[in-house]
């Protein structure tokens, strides 16, 4: 039903001239209060676009009954139209949950979560590999609100446990780590924090609801209580919308986030719903096609004498690789698992950093930007050191470049890559 135009009685017949409920003799005003509807029926692949503020309701009554907190009916365009619903609907399928709502973007998120669900006292814990606004937000606003933050080992179950009292109220956890691509045990993990009775939130902006199903990790119901999603990066593929998602399978808790995000007023436009609707058809096939270029260009950077190390789960000797293959192993029909379109390389600390920027420059496919999942590889160094509590002993030392793969030819992007290796970093 939501797929079709504005319900309503069938269009009169052209024999008979319009009736209107009063008597309106200015045009303007015939403009506005036209009583045509268009007829019922109408079905296409793409959902129409609704834009709407204001909901028009049949009665008071309507007005006064409606409840837009499950879906049953519209009352303002904050509190979902058509087209959201639609989208929220698709996007919890996606992920595997049963909720979601929507919001300007994948920071926007991570904040609805925080806020929702830590007040004055609480404390959140955040691995240290974390999405560096995350930690942000905690050092930040929460801080002032008199929530605290602690940072801990995402490779380390026990060290996320020794970190929980009785104050910690939300843990965060992210598959790949950010920017190192770490993957960490995320069954003993969320296994922990159900234990403990601490709720557990997800990045899954990296698995996309591809990966793996964050709701059922394991394959017999263990996964997280809350997954947050970037919509700009895979869902919406073309590098141009600004969108986030929280999803749920608990209606309790999904109805904490759905307050929160209706106070804090976040909404998001029927076009960036639209352009997301229409890329969502081919996420899977640009998200495999992503990730087999990034395994391979990142083979081939491993031979590579100017990198010390390449960073991708997929790798046998990646950070958590082990780990990776347990959760994006088992959730592949073809036991390969699926890693995403990123991988990192740490450049020799034989180079300097200006050294390093020149080989970014260099490179003419692949742009000097941020985020990923769209058409065009990016590339972006990293200070790496002021990123984190203390250098990672399973990284080598050196300055850390991020590749965000595109959909360009790989063996065109090898090429930049070897050139742009050959004019910066020579042997």
């Amino acid at each position: 039903a939501i797929n079709n135009a504005v319900a309503g009685p069938g269009p009169p017949p052209r024999h008979r001239p319009l009736q209107y409920h009063c008597r309106m003799t200015d045009p303007l005003t015939q403009l506005i209060h036209h009583p045509y509807q268009p007829p019922e029926g109408f079905a296409a692949p793409q959902p129409g676009v609704f834009k709407a503020s204001t909901v028009i309701f049949p009665s008071v009554a309507a007005m006064r009954t409606r409840d837009w907190k499950t879906k049953s009916g519209y009352t303002y365009g904050l509190h979902g139209t058509p087209t959201t619903f639609v989208l929220e609907e698709r996007i919890a399928a996606l992920e595997g949950g049963l909720q979601t709502v929507l919001v300007p973007s994948g920071l926007a998120a991570i904040a609805n979560v925080a806020l929702a669900l830590l007040q004055t006292g609480d404390e959140v814990l955040i691995p240290d590999n974390a999405y560096g606004p995350n930690k942000a937000l905690a050092e930040g606003e929460l801080a002032a609100f008199g929530i605290s933050h602690a940072y801990y080992d995402p490779l380390s179950v026990a060290d996320l446990a020794a970190r929980i009292t009785d104050r910690t109220k939300l843990v965060w956890l992210e598959a790949a780590g950010s920017v190192t691509m770490e993957f960490p045990d995320l069954i003993a993990q969320a296994r922990l924090c159900r234990q403990r009775g601490v709720v557990s939130a997800l990045d899954n902006t990296w698995g996309a609801g591809i990966a793996f199903n964050p709701f059922d990790l394991d394959g017999q119901g263990l996964g997280v209580d809350v997954s947050a999603h970037a919509l700009t990066k895979y869902p919406s593929g073309g590098g141009d919308v600004l969108m986030g998602a929280v999803t749920t399978r608990d209606e309790a808790l999904h109805l904490k986030l759905k307050l929160t995000h209706m106070r804090l007023g976040l909404g998001v436009g029927a076009n960036d719903a639209e352009a997301v609707l229409r890329a969502l058809p081919s996420i899977g096939l640009r998200y495999r096609a992503q990730d087999h270029a990034a395994r391979e260009l990142a083979r081939w950077c491993s031979g590579q004498a100017a990198f010390a190390q390449v960073l991708h789960p997929a790798l046998d000797d990646a950070p958590g690789h082990a780990a990776w293959q347990q959760v994006c192993g088992a959730a592949d029909a073809r036991g390969q698992g699926a890693a995403a379109g990123l991988f990192s390389v740490i450049v020799d600390a034989r180079y300097p950093a200006a050294q390093v920027d020149a080989f970014c420059d260099a490179l003419r496919l692949f742009k000097l930007g941020y985020s990923w999942g769209g058409p065009v590889s990016l590339v972006v160094p990293y200070d790496l050191a002021s990123m984190r509590t203390q250098w990672p002993a399973h990284l080598a030392r050196g300055t850390l470049v991020r590749f965000s793969l595109g959909l360009e030819a790989v063996a065109d992007l090898q090429a930049d890559l070897a050139q742009a290796l050959a004019v910066a970093l020579p042997i």
